[in-house]
């Protein structure tokens, strides 16, 4: 392992402790470390491969295993954002975040990117990622066309109703689902909501700052009808089956809602 970051010191004090104990098949971390695009600010997402038979009990206690590897200032699973199997945890100082995942070994295949294997003693974990190659799931357009124009409309109904937190809401999400994953695919990179996108789509990024808006009624108007201008300048690059008729009733209701 490399060291002089934070995230590399962390590594290096609990790797031993985690390593000493007989239930834990194997070490891994995800994310920006494994593909060596880190910087001082990114998290560290570990992923400890148990032994199927020792899986229960490692769950069990996983909490309590945590902290006697490193204690955390705090530490609660990952429910919230659908994944049980996850430990997120606030470590410091010097403050890091860290997200534990524990899998079992027979599981380990299963993921969206691939790992950077830190620790495999008898190459199980390393056998299971050649027996189930990583296939990059294509950005599904269809799938988003189908859906924008409901997303447009519900964001026009929150901002005749002058919910303008739910407007902004409905902005970010739309960021997130649709934008970012779209400037991804014209930037020939990886889509991860907007994660990282001033960096690898400049210009895209550029263009999309014109869906951000304050919280005022003229400027979340505006923000919308960008959307929907942006929206249809970047799908109609793609062969899609467009919506036609949601599109005229979503933009016609907004129109309707913005003359207001």
């Amino acid at each position: 392992m490399a060291h002089g970051t934070i995230q590399h010191e962390f590594l290096d004090q609990v790797f031993p402790r985690i390593a000493a104990d007989g239930r834990v098949a194997g070490i891994a971390v995800g994310g920006s470390l494994a593909s060596g695009a880190s910087d001082q600010y990114s998290d560290v997402d570990l992923v400890l491969a148990i032994h199927n038979d020792q899986y229960e009990s490692v769950m069990a206690d996983r909490l309590g295993l945590i902290a006697s590897w490193s204690a955390p200032a705090v530490a609660f699973t990952g429910e919230h954002v659908g994944e049980p199997r996850l430990i997120i945890a606030l470590m410091g100082p010097p403050v890091l975040h860290v997200d534990f995942t524990f899998v079992r070994v027979s599981d380990f295949a299963e993921r969206v990117s691939d790992p950077r294997l830190l620790w495999d003693p008898t190459g199980a974990l390393a056998r299971e990622l050649v027996a189930h190659p990583l296939e990059d799931a294509p950005l599904d357009l269809q799938w988003i066309e189908d859906r924008f124009w409901v997303w447009v409309h519900y964001g026009a109904t929150k901002l005749g109703r002058g919910e303008l937190f739910e407007v902004l809401d409905t902005l970010s999400f739309l960021r997130s689902v649709v934008f970012g994953p779209l400037a991804a695919l014209r930037a020939g990179v990886e889509p991860r909501g907007v994660r990282r996108l001033e960096k690898v789509a400049p210009g895209e990024a550029a263009e999309l700052r014109a869906t951000v808006c304050g919280y005022a009624v003229a400027e979340a108007s505006e923000a919308l009808l960008a959307a929907v201008a942006l929206y249809r300048r970047w799908i109609g690059q793609h062969p899609v089956d467009r919506r036609d008729a949601a599109e005229k009733l979503a933009t016609d209701y907004l129109a309707e809602i913005v003359g207001r």
